[in-house]
């Protein structure tokens, strides 16, 4: 019964059920033998599917995060973090917005490098649009501060907007306060485009990830080839970044 339950859930929900329906649309232009617009439907099907899957998106992530491990002595004169977005006008217990899923692993683990190294923080990331409540930055920063990272140690960047702009702003301030090997830290998938963006904008730069979502040497099952949600995303994220280095090697951050 629970096996059941597991294979069935996944068509109930996005992207399962998308699939199911482009699947069954398929189906229908065969029998009506409208070929071509029925293999254009089980094209795209099948491509979601096969990026809904684990495999396909461990596979992806772990080609960006693969470059980089968490140093066994990290060094370094200033941390950088890069804020990964917000959730906007939600009760929190000391104030409103929180950061996302994305910037709050970011955030605990600056906050246990500051209590390995006692260094300042400089968290970097803008209003993700004109209207929004607060900057990235300054949500990160009050979360930094409730988990216990003294106010005074902690330098906002709230005009960044995207991560060429937190490299050129962020690297401003760390020359005009006289920090000369910041540690970069941001999602492990997050860091190859990043460090890009930072040697463009004249920084040099010792990456340090944040988490990881690739998988390593864990065997995949039959149920690792059903959709999820979860898992499309984490195939975005990695699309999106491949697009981004493809774009900074075309033009440049």
């Amino acid at each position: 019964m629970f096996a059941l339950k597991k294979t069935i859930t996944p068509f109930i929900l996005p992207p399962g059920i998308f699939i199911l329906a482009i699947g069954l649309l398929s189906l229908v232009m065969v029998y009506r033998k409208r070929w071509r617009l029925a293999l254009a439907n089980l094209i795209v099907g099948m491509m979601l599917w096969v990026l809904s899957t684990v495999p396909m998106a461990n596979l992806l992530i772990r080609g960006l995060e693969s470059d980089f491990s968490i140093p066994a002595n990290p060094s370094g004169d200033v941390i950088i973090l890069l804020g990964g977005g917000m959730i906007e006008g939600v009760p929190d217990l000391t104030g409103t917005s929180t950061p996302s899923p994305s910037t709050m692993g970011r955030i605990v683990t600056a906050v246990r490098l500051y209590r390995h190294l006692g260094l300042p923080i400089i968290v970097t990331g803008g209003r993700a649009h004109d209207d929004a409540d607060a900057a990235v930055a300054t949500i990160a920063r009050r979360f930094l501060m409730d988990l216990g990272v003294p106010e005074q140690s902690i330098t906002v960047e709230d005009r960044a907007r995207d991560t060429a702009q937190n490299a050129r702003l962020t690297a401003a301030i760390c020359r005009q306060q006289g920090f000369s090997k910041p540690i970069l830290l941001t999602a492990a998938y997050h860091l190859k485009r990043s460090r890009m963006a930072f040697d463009a904008a004249g920084m040099k730069v010792n990456p340090f990830p944040a988490y990881y979502l690739g998988s390593r040497d864990i065997p995949f099952t039959w149920r690792d080839l059903l959709p999820r949600a979860s898992t499309l995303h984490t195939s975005a994220n990695a699309l999106h970044e491949y697009i981004g280095i493809l774009y900074y090697r075309m033009v440049g951050p």
